[in-house]
């Protein structure tokens, strides 16, 4: 049945208000209006940033809203002035905007798209208009992509055709978490061969750091975390060494310091702690040592820290979604993965039907699961 110009009726998984389940629902999703796509999701992650918009930890999100970010599916209809993607296409939505014409996307040294979120909040189409509803009311988009619906519509500036013989239930980790952590390793820090590493957090994206400073060429990659279980996947991925905090009585950036002898030339922060992002900083080498950003700290935190950390010569730097323009980049990550060059299937320990999300998010509570992937 052409559904081309008309509302589709699909499930959803909508957060009616902050601490509240998610609860599926029938949703009536609007065709695409000019230059947006609406997109048939097939796959989509179950990301620690979903959970924060459950929390209500995420900055500038209104409620009810679909959430979800980190997916994939197929064009399903275009609206007026598309040229990028057509029907029937393989996409990836973005959760960073590139839309080409701001002062970010002009420059090459930045990925930090003007419209995306953290900018202008996302919650309404760029006509400040939604194209989801439910039992009469307006739901939400999430930075404007909402994988958590079967259906969704979405700027052009948001997505990207990919390989047409790419698996979706693989490939939809590009939208965030494999992205961002290989990337920060690659693009951010700029790992050089024969460096010594930390990363802090072995989440997917921690999981995905490793995986990049492996590319990379790193002699030494030390993998921290207070979840033991996760150490067999960290040295499966690259770990040279596992370490948990909670097996020492001393501070983990002493421990990192006696392990090296000067302290790491990269340390990565991904847990979205501030007491991890000090340590992360103070393991670094004194004088040249750089420490990298990713992961969310709590809503409003603020962080202070020592000067004289950074008056010798360390670096502190953020990575947005890995450095990576991603209208740019996320094809051509597709395409290096079709190549075999690296295998984020790994960070998939489970695969579960889409009415089985709220199991899900049990499992990213309980420490059991590194990404749990929904299938429609």
């Amino acid at each position: 049945m052409d559904t081309s110009g008309k509302v589709i009726k699909c499930r959803a998984a909508v957060a009616w208000e902050v601490g509240k389940p998610l609860s599926i629902e029938e949703v009536e999703v609007a065709p695409p209006r000019s230059h947006e796509v609406r997109v048939k999701i097939i796959a989509t992650g179950i990301c620690g940033t979903d959970d924060h918009v459950l929390e209500g930890s995420f900055p500038k999100v209104e409620y009810p809203v679909i959430p979800g970010h980190e997916g994939a599916g197929i064009v399903e209809s275009v609206g007026p002035g598309v040229t990028g993607v057509k029907p029937g296409d393989k996409v990836i939505p973005l959760c960073l905007p590139q839309c080409g014409e701001c002062n970010s996307c002009l420059k090459s040294n930045t990925n930090c798209c003007l419209k995306t979120h953290i900018s202008e909040p996302q919650n309404l189409m760029p006509d400040k208009t939604s194209r989801f509803s439910c039992k009469g009311k307006q739901i939400h988009h999430f930075l404007w992509i909402s994988t958590f619906s079967e259906y969704t519509v979405m700027p052009d500036s948001t997505v990207v055709k990919i390989d047409d013989a790419a698996p979706l239930d693989k490939v939809c980790l590009f939208g965030c978490g494999f992205s961002t952590g290989y990337g920060a390793a690659l693009n951010t820090a700029q790992v050089t061969p024969g460096s010594t590493c930390a990363v802090f957090g072995l989440g997917g994206v921690g999981l995905s750091v490793i995986m990049g400073c492996k590319t990379a060429g790193a002699s030494r990659i030390i993998a921290i975390d207070i979840n033991s279980e996760k150490f067999g996947k960290a040295k499966e991925l690259g770990a040279t060494e596992c370490i948990n905090p909670q097996d020492y009585k001393k501070p983990i950036q002493e421990v990192v310091l006696e392990m090296t002898g000067h302290g790491v030339d990269y340390a990565f922060e991904v847990a979205g702690c501030l007491e991890t992002l000090t340590a992360a900083l103070a393991s670094c080498h004194m004088g040249c040592g750089i420490c990298v950003v990713i992961g969310m700290p709590p809503l409003g935190a603020k962080f202070s820290l020592d000067p004289m950390l950074l008056l010798t010569g360390r670096t502190i730097k953020g990575s947005f979604i890995g450095g990576w323009k991603m209208k740019d980049s996320i094809p051509q990550l597709v395409s290096s993965y079709m190549e075999g060059k690296f295998k984020p299937d790994v960070l998939i320990t489970h695969i579960l039907p889409f009415s089985d999300i709220r199991k899900g998010f049990d499992l990213l509570h309980a420490g059991k699961s590194i990404r749990t992937v929904l299938m429609f």
